[in-house]
């Protein structure tokens, strides 16, 4: 492993040197077995302590697939019947309305879905829910009407009006989070215990969680801004909250970089953990497989509000589809990702992909907004592509 180990380092140092540059990043690689690489470079925040393999990382959106696993459980346990009404187990979803456009005095005009949502659309993305930082009609909602944005933690926050009627198209936004309430309702549990317990236990995941520990909040990254001139602001006073109304199972969780490799391992070894089986094998063949249909097709995400992304797009050009609940890459892309693996990205530029061909996966974090970034993006497709040049010799690219 000392060409994976000598690839991935000159990565990292080429990131955190760089100018302008990430401040701090860890990756790590793991096959179906353990740790294949691990490292670290830079600050979690600039002019401070080093970055370091346990450092703490809000993780947004790569929550959305262990809130994914909790609804798989409950359909393995023959709680959930995926094309069922969703508010049968969540009420709230079903008193939300489609937004059909905005009146002459600004006021949001509204009607009845033509259809119930489904928790299978919600793991699809095919609900009608969005961010306001990918859509500029709910940007709108927030500017003029005072909806409160998803980082809030708050139900308030995902009682959105739906966009489409349910199963229109795929649109990329707070549905997991919804699906977090469905696994609520159905384990009358919070989501966090529920994950504790059926996740994270199985698979010895112990630096992870909705609310940081003292010693978690100690090694927690602060998140950076991406000025315009391409210099970067720690943003000290922004964190997700500790102690949210709601659990969401989209975005909340906090964790280090090797609790997730856990997860990984999880995926590519058919649903096993080392404590236990967290998925049945022939459940996690069917998550990993495209679950929309050839009229819902994923699209780049338009950056509409530039403090926290950027117009984003992984392999643009490629196909690509969703799964439950993954991006999956339809074609080979340049990095050696084969067709068919799947993977996902947060907010503040943390990436990961799960190869169960080949079986390996890696994850790299970064704390730096807005999505997109211009040095964490690039580096990450420079990591992944120094694997596969590693491991098998596949990457197009450099």
């Amino acid at each position: 492993m000392t060409d994976l180990t000598a690839a991935c380092d000159a990565v990292l140092h080429a990131v955190t040197t760089s100018d302008p540059r990430v401040p701090g990043v860890v990756a790590m690689v793991t096959d179906r077995n353990g740790t294949l690489y691990s490292g670290a470079a830079g600050e979690r925040r600039l002019g401070g302590p080093a970055m370091s393999e346990d450092t703490v990382f809000a993780i947004f959106s790569t929550t959305k697939a262990i809130g994914g696993t909790a609804v798989l459980q409950c359909v393995e346990d023959g709680l959930l019947d995926l094309d069922a009404p969703a508010k049968h187990y969540a009420p709230a979803i079903g008193e939300l309305q489609v937004l059909t456009g905005f009146a002459a005095d600004g006021s949001p005009q509204l009607r009845p879905p033509k259809s119930d949502i489904t928790t299978r659309q919600l793991m699809l993305h095919t609900a009608g829910f969005a961010y306001d930082f990918f859509n500029e009609d709910y940007k709108r909602l927030s500017d003029e009407h005072g909806q409160p944005g998803v980082v809030t933690g708050s139900m308030a926050a995902i009682a959105t009006p739906l966009l489409f009627d349910p199963g229109a198209r795929w649109e990329y936004g707070t549905s997991i989070d919804w699906a977090g309430q469905v696994v609520e309702g159905i384990r009358g549990q919070r989501l966090g215990q529920v994950l504790r317990e059926r996740v994270f236990d199985p698979l010895g995941m112990e630096d992870i969680t909705f609310t940081r520990t003292p010693s978690m909040k100690e090694r927690t990254a602060t998140i950076h801004a991406r000025c315009a001139d391409g210099a970067l602001k720690p943003l000290d006073g922004f964190a997700l909250p500790d102690e949210p109304e709601v659990q969401m199972a989209g975005h909340g969780l906090y964790a280090t970089v090797p609790e997730y490799m856990k997860f990984i391992r999880m995926w590519l070894n058919d649903g096993d953990g080392p404590n236990g089986r967290v998925l049945q094998p022939q459940t996690v063949e069917m998550a990993v497989k495209n679950g929309l249909k050839p009229h819902q097709q994923v699209r780049m995400l338009p950056g509409v509000i530039p403090s926290l992304s950027n117009d984003a797009e992984f392999f643009p050009g490629l196909a690509k589809s969703w799964s439950y609940t993954f991006m999956v890459n339809d074609e080979e892309a340049p990095t050696g990702r084969p067709a068919g693996a799947i993977g996902w990205a947060g907010l503040a530029n943390s990436f990961y992909w799960i190869d169960r061909k080949n079986g390996f996966g890696g994850y790299w974090a970064t704390q730096i907004f807005p999505f997109g970034d211009g040095v964490s993006f690039p580096g990450y497709l420079d990591f992944e592509s120094a694997v596969y040049r590693c491991l098998t010799g596949t990457a197009k690219a450099a």
